[in-house]
This record gives C-alpha cells, sequence and structure tokens, in this order.
C-alpha cells in the first residue's frame, strides 16, 4: 500500500511561497501590451481599459481591441470626448454591452476629476461608474502599487487548490480572498496580482493542470492530497431559460439594410440592430408592411441569463426608411455598433436568402 502523502499546506514560510511566484513569473510572465516593462509602473489608463475589456473575455479577443482603443483614443481624456456612439461601434463584437457604456462614463467621470486622472485608492476608485471591488483592487495594485487582494477566476482557482479550500464558490470567495491578502507582498503587489493571474492562466489550468510547471507544487494541498483537478467546487448552475423572438432583415436595391438603435439603457442599449419583435413574447407583428419571407433555420445566441433564438424574415423594399429605421451601406454594417447577435441574424438572412447577385457581392464585401 502506498505510503500517505504529507498534507501540510504551506509547509515553507508563506513569503517563500511569494517569493518563489514572483521569481516564476518574472521568467514566465506573459507579454501582453497592457503591462509595463522593467519593474515600471503600468498606465492607469492601460490596466483600467484591460480589465474592463478582460471581463468575462479571452485575452486573445481583448487585445486587438485594446489596440484599436489606444490607437483611436491614447488618454483617458480622448475617450471621455469621444460620442458615445463611436465607443459603442468601436466595442461591437466583444459583448456584454453594459461595459461599453460604462467605460464612456467611467472616462467622463475621470476627466472631470482634479488633474483629470485615476484616484490611486481601492475606496475611490470604487466610486467610478463599471468599477467593482476586483477591477478596483487590480487598478490599485497595478497601476499604483498598493497592497490590494486581487481575486478574479484564475486566482480563485490557484488559491482553492492551494489550500485545499472545499467550500463551493461562490460561498467560499471570502475565505479566498483572505488568503490573497495574507500572500500579498508589500512589495510588488501588482506582479504578484499579475503572476497568479497568469498562473491560472498558463498552469493552473481548470482541467489539467501543469502540476510539473508550477512553482507552488511544494505549497499545494490540493495537489498533496491528489484532489487538484476537483477543485475548486461550484455551485451548479441554474439552467438559463429560452426565449425566442422575430428578427425582421429588409434589403434595398442597391445593397443596403435596415437598421435602428436600442433605447439607451437597457439589454444592448445604444447599440444598433435590425427591427425585431423583442423577446419577451413567442410572436408580434411586424414592424412595417412590406412581403416578409420566413427564412429556415434559426439564430441562436447565448447571454448570460438566458438562451435566445430568432426566427429570420427577410423583405426587399424601396424608398425611404421607415422610422425609427435608417438605411446602411451592407459593406458599411460592420462598422456600425451592431452586437454579436444581430451580425449572426444578418449573416443568417444573406447566406440563406435568395438575394442574387447584387446581395452576393454585397454580402462578401461586408
Amino acid at each position: 500500500m502506498p505510503a500517505k502523502r504529507k498534507t501540510a499546506p504551506l509547509d515553507r514560510p508563506q513569503e517563500h511561497a511569494t517569493r518563489d511566484l514572483l521569481a516564476w513569473y518574472d521568467a514566465h510572465g506573459r507579454t501582453l501590451p497592457w503591462r509595463s516593462k522593467g519593474g515600471a509602473r503600468a498606465d492607469p489608463y492601460h490596466v483600467w481599459l484591460s480589465e474592463i475589456m478582460l471581463q468575462q473575455t479571452t485575452v486573445a479577443a481583448v487585445i486587438p481591441y485594446f489596440q484599436a482603443f489606444l490607437a483611436r483614443w491614447p488618454d483617458v481624456g480622448a475617450l471621455a470626448q469621444a460620442p458615445l456612439e463611436q465607443v459603442l461601434s468601436a466595442w461591437a463584437g466583444l459583448g456584454y454591452y453594459a461595459r461599453a457604456r460604462n467605460l464612456h462614463a467611467c472616462a467622463l467621470a475621470v476627466s472631470a476629476l482634479p488633474g483629470g486622472t485615476f484616484p490611486d485608492t481601492e475606496e475611490a476608485l470604487r466610486a467610478l461608474p463599471g468599477i467593482g471591488p476586483y477591477t478596483a483592487a487590480a487598478i490599485a495594485a497595478i497601476a499604483f502599487g498598493r497592497r490590494s487582494a486581487v481575486v478574479d477566476g484564475n486566482i480563485e482557482r490557484v488559491i482553492a487548490r492551494l489550500f485545499a479550500i472545499e467550500t463551493p464558490l461562490p460561498q467560499a470567495k471570502p475565505e479566498i480572498k483572505a488568503h490573497v491578502a495574507e500572500l500579498t507582498p508589500e512589495d510588488r503587489p501588482g506582479d504578484f496580482a499579475q503572476a497568479m493571474m497568469d498562473l491560472g492562466a498558463t498552469v493552473c489550468n481548470p482541467r489539467s493542470p501543469a502540476c510539473q510547471a508550477c512553482p507552488w507544487t511544494g505549497y499545494c494541498v490540493a495537489r498533496a492530497k491528489g484532489m487538484h483537478t476537483e477543485l475548486p467546487i461550484k455551485a451548479p448552475k441554474r439552467a438559463r431559460p429560452l426565449k425566442r423572438g422575430l428578427a425582421y432583415v429588409a434589403l434595398s436595391p442597391e445593397g443596403r439594410v435596415l437598421l435602428r438603435t436600442r433605447p439607451p439603457k437597457g439589454l444592448l442599449g445604444g447599440m444598433d440592430e435590425v427591427p425585431n419583435s423583442g423577446w419577451e413574447k413567442d410572436a408580434a407583428a411586424a414592424p412595417f408592411p412590406a412581403q416578409w419571407q420566413k427564412l429556415p433555420g434559426l439564430v441562436r445566441h447565448a447571454f448570460t441569463h438566458f438562451e435566445l433564438e430568432l426566427e429570420v424574415w427577410t423583405a426587399r423594399i424601396e424608398g425611404p426608411a421607415p422610422a425609427p429605421c435608417r438605411w446602411v451601406a451592407l459593406e458599411e454594417a460592420g462598422a456600425h455598433a451592431l452586437p454579436n447577435l444581430f451580425r449572426k441574424v444578418l449573416d443568417h438572412a444573406l447566406n440563406q436568402g435568395n438575394w442574387g447577385p447584387l446581395f452576393a457581392a454585397a454580402r462578401d464585401r461586408g
């Protein structure tokens, strides 16, 4: 029978664990466009912009958006001066569009502060639009060197395994944050936070952690117990309800599509859309008379709290755009603040509809 493995947590001094992680980060940390080099403090604007973009989004998806935003609006003052419609358009495709509205509102709020700069404490940062506890801690630590306990999803997984925390998430969050606060050093707190993010993203993976490459293998209680792949434990997710609706894609003979702007508040607020029934009911009248034809298939989209299925109807119409819609050239639709849902709807309409050579060319250009 094999000998029982040692399970004592952090059997070496805690500061050794912190030191080992920082040494690993110096050698293996990711190079990302919002990070500083050579021990310099990161720009608060860069940290804030990247952290807002990274919420519910992958690093690979964020990098081109971050670079495009920075090229267009190099500082918070420039972003504050931009019309909201331009910010929403530049954000299109990243999803969770309330983040874009809050981004613009936060830029306005920061620009109105003395000096037009970000505050350097968690408390003051949390008073700004769209900045919650995690983002405030991340900015305070990474941009200002504050000893803040930064906890994202990757860090939750790392700490749950390091201390073998079997309390399910989200109930385990306070315990995890307390451990992070204890481990975070006075010196280099921002690097420590980013080191834990990188450790979770590249080594301490959800299903197949690369423990042989981990600087905390000798400290990890879950690994010692042979339960590292089982943690963290998460409470069962509630089933998301299914909603249905109808989307109406109207095209002109010149290859233009009708779009309209959603109300400024609520889901996808201020974004563009094709006319639709909404999705609180299974059916609704068409937005205006036309020879509407139902296309085969459905467009499916997952929101945070519900699933959506849309039937797509198409029609060819001429003349002025019926209010409150406007005509937009198909090849220019991608430059508008069009959420992924309605990009899917246009894709479906242009690929399933029998529009002929003109629309095929417009589809290929768009």
